[in-house]
């Protein structure tokens, strides 16, 4: 699976649907090992490590956020052992468009999408 072709297109359309689902139920965060077996549950064979998973999670992140306004996405994935991103979420949180909007440490980051997140998808 590689980025354009139809599975990985079929995989991100799965990913961003899973965390919009997540963010609208509460903002919880899931591991990779929980993301990727509701991947599979779905038809998409994503392995949790190693694979084109942490690809889907920055495209998600840029998709639903291109010119970064919006909170990333894949902030609701974390590492099982750190409970907290990986460093590729810090990474693209720092790089344009979304470092103009991003200040501080990895964790005032991360906090600060989860809470903005929770804004954006709260319905009720």
């Amino acid at each position: 699976m590689k980025r354009g072709d139809s599975d990985y297109e079929a995989a991100l359309e799965a990913v961003v649907e899973i965390l919009k689902d997540r963010a609208r139920n509460g903002c919880q965060p899931l591991t990779y090992g929980d993301l990727s077996a509701l991947l599979l549950a779905g038809h998409h064979a994503v392995p949790a490590h190693q694979g084109p998973l942490p690809f889907l999670l920055e495209d998600a992140s840029v998709q639903e956020s291109p010119d970064g306004h919006k909170p990333l996405i894949s902030a609701l994935v974390v590492l099982q052992d750190e409970l907290r991103p990986s460093t590729g979420f810090f990474k693209l949180a720092r790089r344009p468009p979304y470092a103009a909007t991003r200040k501080g440490d990895n964790e005032t980051i991360w906090i600060k999408e989860l809470e903005d997140l929770r804004r954006q998808y709260n319905t009720g």
